[in-house]
C-alpha cells in the first residue's frame, strides 16, 4: 500500500506520517508531495492507493489537485487533512470528490476512521 501526503510544510507531513503510524497504518509506503502540483505529478508517476492532502498549498492547493486528478480520469481516493473544518469546506471537497476531510487538530483514532472508511485497515 502506497500513501501520498501533500503538505507545503515539511513538518505537517512529518505529523502527519507520525499519526498514520500511531493508528496502526505504519506499515505502507510513504510518498511526499510539496504542493498540488506536484502531488498530481506523483500520483500519475507513483499511483498511490491514496492522497493525503492539505487544502492551502502554493502552486496548486489541494482542491485545484482534486478537481485536476478526477478530470484526468483518476479515481484514486483521496482525503484532506487540513485546518479548514467548516461545512462549507467539507461540501466543497465532498462534491469535488474526496473520501473525507480530517481538520486540524486531528487524533490517530480520527486518521483510523477516515482510512478504514475507505477500506484502508490498519498494517
Amino acid at each position: 500500500m502506497k500513501i501520498l501526503v501533500a503538505d507545503d510544510s515539511r513538518v505537517m507531513r512529518q505529523i502527519v506520517i507520525r499519526t498514520l503510524r500511531q493508528a496502526g497504518h505504519g506499515g505502507h509506503d510513504i510518498v511526499e508531495a510539496e504542493n498540488g502540483r506536484q502531488a498530481v505529478e506523483l500520483v500519475q508517476t507513483e499511483a498511490p492507493d491514496l492522497v493525503l492532502s492539505d487544502w492551502n498549498m502554493p502552486e496548486m492547493n489541494g482542491i485545484d489537485a482534486l478537481l485536476t486528478l478526477r478530470g484526468a480520469g483518476n479515481a484514486v481516493p483521496f482525503g484532506f487533512v487540513t485546518s479548514e473544518g467548516s461545512d462549507e469546506m467539507r461540501a466543497r471537497a465532498e462534491q469535488a470528490g474526496a473520501a473525507f476531510l480530517i481538520a486540524k487538530p486531528f487524533t490517530p483514532e480520527a486518521f483510523d476512521e477516515a482510512l478504514s472508511g475507505v477500506g484502508l485497515v490498519a498494517s
